[in-house]
């Protein structure tokens, strides 16, 4: 409690008390935003409502066997897992057009009573599911907290146990291979002909759903788990996309909210094109981080370079793709795709720096390994396309996007162009419903938000702009890298577990 309490006190200074054990992050000048001004925090409550126990209705089943082959679990750690289906309308706002099942997955101690207070965890929609998410943190927390909780982790719509698997392949490889420098008027019309065959076969598969996918529905599926689970406020923690759901939901529900961390989301209302330069910054940011870290330790594959290491292995690839055993092609832009995937998790850097030098020695099949679980048969590709497409507004024509690719490529120079193209992407895509209006928030209690610097999928000052709507939130900025600053390090963990543990409110006034 003593070193919580003490981490608090500092955290302004970017929560650095005693030895560090975040990675090395360099931190690129073009990338990050202004510091915000302190703001005064507004007078509510000091107090925490109390976690509740569960009374759920949903028939849980013992699941422990093939999910602890599925998640790493420590040595002397005896956790049980129990799944269960969530049934939720297919449209929150037309009940007519009949449910869909949500995977919900409880990871607990072996000997924890039925009705321990339940943790929902709602992960990033580019995760594996939130399930899976809920049952990989049980590994990671403190003994306190899982002394304290059961896990609870619910599926976002698209993934997990309602994966989405509806795109060609054919269309969704020419997405992922596309060169970000090739935008003439020809290739981007080829490219909008795939990004259209995407959207018409899911369209077709879905039937007037496609638009559900996205971060109010799961707002809508987080309550409904609420009620089920007999609960008059809810204790949870989301991350990325999945903590801005979280932000939705405790937004318009402030009553059903109990203690509540948003790990790394989104700025609220950050349309296209804003929100992807803002997410190319943050990829720049996290490769540097990436490079310091690998030329910290003796023997970078990469070289003392990594930056141009890898550029060059990209030039190479635009003019010769390199071709894996299997039949498959390694190009300029899957590569890109798959280090972008990667850099979300340090635990995969030194891996994806020799699966980066593989390539450049004409191995493709490491770098294609990081692709399998986005592109391959049943990846994530569907799922995380419909939630990014559902939750903006904007669609951009081709002009638009090949203007933004020319002046995103000085600014950003690894991911500048991978970005710009990605919007194509969304241009055939239906507009994304308008998000519901905030209500009054009265009654909400203080809330955490966590930003972390170099994250590639929820840039810090994003999360900065989200505790900044939230009248009751503390910020605290964590100088890592890596989707998610919880429970990395040691100081984050204690903040948050004195709040979730203990009920101990963050000092007021945190940035």
């Amino acid at each position: 409690m003593t070193a919580a309490a003490l981490c608090l006190a500092i955290a302004a200074a970017g929560c650095s008390v005693g030895p560090s054990v975040r990675p090395p992050v360099a931190v690129r000048g073009d990338a990050m935003p202004a510091t915000a001004a302190p703001r005064a925090t507004p007078a509510v409550p000091e107090t925490l409502p109390p976690a509740e126990p569960q009374n759920p209705r949903i028939p849980f089943y013992d699941c422990t066997a093939e999910t602890a082959a599925a998640v790493p679990v420590p040595a002397g750690r005896a956790v049980k897992f129990e799944c269960g289906e969530l049934t939720v309308p297919a449209d929150p706002a037309d009940p007519a057009l009949g449910t869909v099942s949500l995977g919900v997955l409880r990871a607990g101690l072996a000997d924890a009573p039925p009705d321990r207070p339940p943790l929902i965890v709602v992960g990033d929609s580019a995760g594996d599911g939130s399930a899976l998410a809920a049952a990989a943190l049980a590994g990671q927390v403190s003994p306190e907290l899982l002394a304290s909780y059961t896990l609870v982790g619910i599926d976002r719509r698209g993934a997990g146990s309602d994966r989405l698997d509806c795109a060609p392949a054919n269309a969704v490889a020419a997405l992922a291979d596309a060169d970000p420098d090739a935008t003439s008027d020809a290739a981007l019309a080829d490219l909008l002909e795939q990004a259209r065959a995407v959207v018409q076969e899911c369209n077709l598969t879905l039937e007037n759903t496609l638009g559900t996918f996205s971060s109010a529905g799961t707002g809508a599926d987080i309550d409904r788990l609420r009620v089920v689970l007999g609960l008059t406020r809810l204790t949870a923690i989301g991350v990325g996309d999945g903590a801005g759901a979280l932000a939705g939901w405790a937004q318009s529900e402030p009553g059903n909210v109990g203690r509540v961390v948003l790990d790394g989301p989104p700025q609220p209302g950050l349309d296209e094109p804003a929100r992807s330069a803002a997410r190319a910054a943050a990829a720049e940011s996290a490769f540097d981080a990436f490079a310091v870290s690998c030329t910290a330790q003796p023997g970078c594959p990469l070289g003392a370079a990594p930056r141009t290491t890898t550029a060059a292995l990209l030039q190479a690839l635009r003019s010769r793709p390199l071709a894996s055993a299997d039949g498959r092609r390694l190009t300029t832009g899957s590569v890109l795709l798959a280090i972008r995937a990667a850099l979300g998790e340090p635990r995969n850097w030194p891996a994806l720096a020799t699966a980066i030098a593989a390539a450049d020695t004409g191995d493709a099949a490491p770098l294609l390994a990081f692709l399998d679980p986005l592109t391959g048969p049943r990846g994530r590709f569907d799922g995380t396309l419909a939630t990014a497409c559902n939750d903006t507004q904007r669609r951009l024509a081709p002009g638009e996007i090949s203007a933004l690719a020319a002046r995103w490529r000085g600014a950003y120079p690894l991911f500048g162009g991978s970005f710009a193209l990605g919007l194509l992407d969304c241009a055939p895509w239906p507009t994304g419903r308008a998000a519901r209006p905030a209500g009054t928030t009265r009654g909400l209690p203080p809330l955490l938000v966590l930003g972390t610097r170099a994250d590639p999928r929820s840039p810090e000052d994003g999360a900065r702009r989200a505790a900044e709507a939230l009248p009751t939130a503390r910020f605290l900025s964590w100088q890592g890298a890596g989707t998610g600053a919880y429970p990395r390090t040691p100081c984050v963990t204690g903040v948050v577990d004195a709040m979730l543990v203990d009920g101990v409110v963050p000092t007021s006034g945190i940035l």
